[in-house]
């Protein structure tokens, strides 16, 4: 199932700044995984690159850093409660 978001795209809304920031994440897990995938099958093809390993930890390290980021900034039941609703909004 895909994901989407219902409603209009508010960037002052703190769900939707929550929404935005777990996409990005499951974007950085998918290139993560992506790229050290293909840099290890050829690596495996005989074409050594000392430095891989080195890479895949780094880049793991820096993902673990933004999950925690996601994590820590998620939205309190208090902003929940406080996000603006479709019908409470401004049209222009």
């Amino acid at each position: 199932m895909p994901i989407r978001w219902y409603g209009p795209a508010n960037p002052e809304d703190p769900i939707y700044r929550h929404f935005n920031r777990i996409v990005n994440l499951t974007l950085h897990a998918g290139v993560f995984a992506a790229v050290n995938s293909g840099l290890w099958f050829v690596q495996g093809m005989r074409h050594p690159w000392t430095h891989l390993a080195w890479l895949t930890e780094a880049w793991l390290v820096l993902w673990i850093i933004q999950l925690l980021s996601v994590l820590v900034q998620r939205p309190t039941e208090a902003e929940r409660s406080e996000a603006p609703t479709p019908s409470t909004q401004k049209r222009p």
